[in-house]
């Protein structure tokens, strides 16, 4: 399948092609090209291998999978220097270029098992420090009842349909958090979350205009916000202060594309866009979403910081 896929080569054309530049419009269309192979590759790959990822968790087939399609397709695009992904420890050279494009394979791969939403995450970094700065675009690929793809590139955000009658077709453009929230959902386990977490959270369930939506896979959970309006968060814990999501490979492509879409992202204290990760699996705590939600997220945090 491999040798499959790279002959067919990824040269962005339609839609992509008119909308974006290379490289990124090629980075994409390989994306897109790929995606229908992950999604049909899934159902014979929910075991779990006797590996785990750079960041300690059990590696599905399926994460691996997913992760040598995509690094075959984007590492057939001219301008890619370096593929990263969260499924390997470090970056790989392939080809000469800074352009660097970092993947979560699978995001949410657990939900194989109750056959649940899942997705891609994308990031392109002009460099392979792979600092918020250093941003060039975002995406993610969401394998639910449709497959779509979701890309921002200089502050546009747009959805597209990857299983209609053409191969990408544009769904929704210029989408815009709606302006009133509602949707609600947080990561990590209820006693593990801080006291200071735990008050805001409370005040979120006593909000009349909003329900839960928590769904287990982080990019869902992102695109229900996207659709409905709200806030998504995976916070700092007791015995994880850092949180459990990754900068490079979720943080900041995913703060990235709520701001393109009018909201706000935060790691507690600041945007996710001004992160600077130490190294390829740092970690942080993550909320997007509405931008009085999270305001209101950082102000009670700063509170209960002012307090101690």
């Amino acid at each position: 399948m491999l040798s499959h896929l790279l002959a067919m080569g990824t040269s962005a054309q339609g839609p992509l092609a008119d909308r974006y530049t290379n490289p990124i419009a090629e980075v994409f269309s390989a994306i897109a090209t790929v995606a229908p192979q992950i999604r049909a590759g899934l159902p014979s790959r929910r075991r779990y291998l006797d590996v785990s990822n750079p960041s300690g968790e059990t590696q599905l087939a399926a994460d691996v999978f997913a992760d040598e399609l995509l690094c075959a397709a984007v590492g057939d695009v001219e301008g890619v220097g370096w593929y990263g992904s969260e499924e390997r420890p470090s970056h790989i050279d392939v080809g000469p270029a800074d352009l660097t494009v970092c993947v979560d394979p699978l995001d949410g791969s657990t939900n194989l098992k109750p056959n649940a939403a899942m997705g891609t995450v994308v990031s392109i970094y002009a460099s392979p420090r792979c600092h918020a700065a250093d941003l060039e675009a975002a995406g993610y690929v969401l394998y639910g009842p449709i497959l779509t793809m979701v890309t921002a590139v200089d502050g546009e955000v747009t959805e597209w349909l990857l299983d209609g009658d053409e191969p990408v077709s544009p769904l929704r453009e210029e989408i815009s958090l709606p302006s009133e929230p509602l949707v609600y959902g947080f990561g990590g386990r209820v006693h593990d979350w801080t006291p200071s977490f735990t008050a805001y959270v409370r005040s979120i369930e006593h909000d009349s205009r909003l329900k839960l939506r928590y769904g287990g896979a982080m990019i869902g959970d992102v695109n229900q916000v996207l659709t409905y309006g709200g806030i998504f968060g995976y916070p700092m814990l007791v015995d994880a202060p850092r949180g459990k999501l990754r900068s490079v490979f979720e943080a900041i492509p995913v703060g990235a594309i709520i701001e393109a879409a009018g909201g706000r992202s935060s790691d507690g204290t600041r945007s996710l866009l001004r992160l600077q990760p130490d190294e390829l699996h740092a970690r942080t705590p993550v909320f997007v979403g509405d931008r009085g939600l999270v305001g209101a997220l950082e102000a009670k945090l700063a509170e209960a910081g002012r307090q101690h």
